[in-house]
């Protein structure tokens, strides 16, 4: 069964912006996260980008050929060393208009043939920057399932690309945190808000539905167990408050009689004994006149106060004797 990570880049694959500079834009993003530049001796210039998701290797493919009508070919193997799926590689052969087609895209060879990354002229527009985040996600994001924990992270081994991310997140008022991760810079949401916003801005939109589903579900829940949980708590609290009362009484009736108490605390402790289970406003209904709840509770505590004094006294005598 395909996980979120991976059902949320099937639908994005199937995006395709309508804009060429949307495109390029994607495209760009693609090739920094996940390629790989060949040089031969005589110089000539060979990408081969690699990715493990079969749908995200025909958007390369075909973003390749679309803008820049290059050569490419795409082969498959297993990636034995993760025991995992296969691993699709899209070879761009050197061939004329490779280098043009790599500096539209931020990528060029520096002195040496060493090659540097430049921030592309692509991103200048809104529109081509949510295509450039999608590109982004699909060549090194993840996201957890809503289920677990809210988690969606980018990674990329070039610090400089990992600003250039954060950067554009930001411009969508998103909020994202960064760490190092071995040789891995990587650029992560927490908060589930968050997660939905960025959804949203690369077009994610059935996978934005299913998170928001699972987590208004997971709300629903939480929102339940804290109300049971407050429901119990406040039950044991009145079982244990009425078992201290009874408690109190009977011991004020042993030792002294609850004749000897004032009318107004008499009557509270009788109506307490004949209803154990009552809650304190029933209690205050039996009263004649009627009382309110604080005043059942004043009453009761002012036996409790007695009960105590009993006790004090009856530990007194105990120590002279």
């Amino acid at each position: 069964m395909a996980s979120f990570s991976a059902k949320t880049k099937n639908e994005l694959a199937r995006v395709l912006p309508q804009k060429r500079c949307c495109q390029l834009a994607e495209l760009a993003a693609l090739v920094r996260m996940d390629g790989t530049i060949r040089l031969s001796a005589d110089q000539d210039v060979a990408v081969v980008i690699v990715t493990e998701n079969a749908a995200v290797a025909r958007k390369i493919f075909k973003l390749g050929k679309t803008l820049f009508d290059l050569q490419a070919s795409i082969s498959t193997h297993r990636n034995t060393r993760l025991k995992k799926a296969n691993l699709y590689s899209i070879e761009l052969p050197a061939q004329p208009g490779m280098a043009e087609a790599l500096a539209t895209l931020g990528v060029e060879l520096g002195p040496e043939g060493r090659l540097m990354l430049r921030r592309p002229e692509t991103i200048a527009r809104q529109c081509c920057r949510r295509a450039y985040l999608r590109g982004a996600f699909l060549g090194g994001g993840s996201l957890n399932s809503p289920e677990g924990t809210y988690h969606l992270e980018i990674i990329t081994r070039d610090f400089f690309h990992s600003q250039l991310i954060c950067e554009l997140m930001r411009h969508f008022r998103l909020q994202p945190k960064e760490s190092r991760r071995k040789r891995w810079h990587v650029v992560y949401l927490k908060e589930s808000e968050q997660i939905v916003d960025f959804l949203n801005i690369i077009g994610a939109h059935s996978a934005l539905l299913d998170f928001e589903n699972v987590r208004v579900y997971k709300g629903m829940r939480n929102a339940v167990n804290r109300l049971v949980n407050c429901e119990t708590a406040n039950l044991n609290k009145t079982v244990d408050a009425g078992m201290r009362q009874l408690e109190n009484i009977a011991l004020i009736r042993d030792a002294m009689g609850l004749e000897k108490l004032p009318r107004t605390l008499k009557a509270v402790a009788e109506l307490r004994l004949m209803y154990p289970d009552s809650s304190l406003k029933e209690l205050g209904e039996m009263l004649d006149p009627k009382l309110g709840k604080s005043g059942v509770n004043h009453r009761l505590r002012r036996l409790e106060e007695i009960a105590d004094q009993l006790r004090d006294a009856a530990g007194g005598s105990h120590e002279k004797s």
